[in-house]
């Protein structure tokens, strides 16, 4: 009994939405028409803590939220030495220096920005 149920709730997740309203006969019997309709998926972020720090710096936008979460990130004199990293190596070798607070309030705000 246990496995009737599972394979039950197994053909409802693969079922298409309208599939699953109609009663069990038809849906079981009904030939497979067109695909499930396809839901636009969300924006991909422009940046993450994983996007380098030197793509980010081609970004006005970018640049001035890491001025305002990271100050002095852009203007360290290492920075031509870490420009190729991202905000989550950089936290990772910071040694405490840079926080996860520091980087993920970075990445919220860079998140936010419009994807180009």
């Amino acid at each position: 009994m246990l496995l009737r149920y599972c394979w039950t709730g197994l053909l409802l997740l693969t079922l298409p939405a309208a599939a699953q309203d109609a009663p069990a006969s038809t849906a079981a019997s009904a030939p497979a028409s067109a695909p499930a309709s396809t839901t636009a998926s969300p924006p991909v972020p422009a940046y993450s803590r994983d996007t380098p720090v030197e793509k980010m710096t081609s970004d006005p936008a970018a640049v001035a939220v890491l001025n305002k979460d990271l100050p002095g990130l852009l203007t360290a004199p290492e920075f031509t030495i870490f420009k190729s990293m991202s905000l989550k190596q950089l936290q990772q070798a910071s040694g405490g220096d840079l926080s996860e607070v520091d980087v993920a309030k970075a990445e919220a705000d860079l998140q936010a920005l419009p994807s180009h």
